[in-house]
């Protein structure tokens, strides 16, 4: 199946036509945008975003602390979403971090996996989204790697330190994947978390 190119607000099913697919990757990438100088084109100092994926029940609540996924807890109570790792810069190709997740072993009680990005010490540092270029989160195949669902990031995010990327839910006994791309307010993870408590 060729990888599919989503715009905010569409949906898609994942596992409908992808037989047996059981494992899947949330990949997440982005760029300090490149700031021209002085002396021509210079880099933005190095901003640590992280990726997270809250997973919550049919009401949208987080029922336990152990179903926030992120670089403090990388992996849930069940073992069923593992975070790949904390990428302090951003820097470099291909995807900056990863959350690896087997939807046959996620609880019964977790209908949705928001997957969220934020910016660690956002205030202390005076960073925002709007310093951040070429943000995606795309869904692979687990067992192969291959690219299903590609959505790129593309709104001005100025001011946000915090991105609701989007979501994989069940839906019967299928797994859909909706883009979101909306930006948020938190100063930390924990925070973004509380609110879906």
């Amino acid at each position: 199946m060729a990888s599919i190119n989503l715009v905010k607000g569409q949906k898609i099913d994942l596992t409908k036509g992808n037989a047996g697919l059981t494992e899947v990757i949330a990949g997440l990438g982005w760029d300090p945008v490149t700031a021209k100088g002085f002396f021509g084109r210079k880099k933005q100092a190095d901003i640590d975003c992280d990726a997270s994926a809250i997973m919550l029940n049919e009401e949208g609540k987080l029922v336990k602390d152990s179903n926030l996924v992120c670089f403090h807890n990388k992996q849930s109570a069940c073992g069923s979403v593992i975070h790949s790792g904390d990428n302090l810069t951003g820097q470099g190709d291909g995807d900056d971090e990863q959350i690896k997740m087997d939807l046959s072993r996620i609880p019964a009680d977790v209908h949705k996996v928001l997957i969220v990005v934020n910016i660690y010490d956002c205030v202390n540092r005076k960073q925002d989204f709007g310093m951040i270029e070429k943000a995606y989160i795309r869904i692979l195949d687990g067992k192969n790697s291959s690219e299903l669902v590609k959505f790129n990031l593309s709104d001005n995010y100025t001011g946000s330190t915090a991105l609701i990327c989007g979501e994989l839910y069940r839906h019967g006994s299928e797994w859909k994947f909706s883009a979101i791309g909306e930006g948020s307010h938190a100063v930390h993870i924990n925070e973004l978390a509380r609110r879906y408590s």
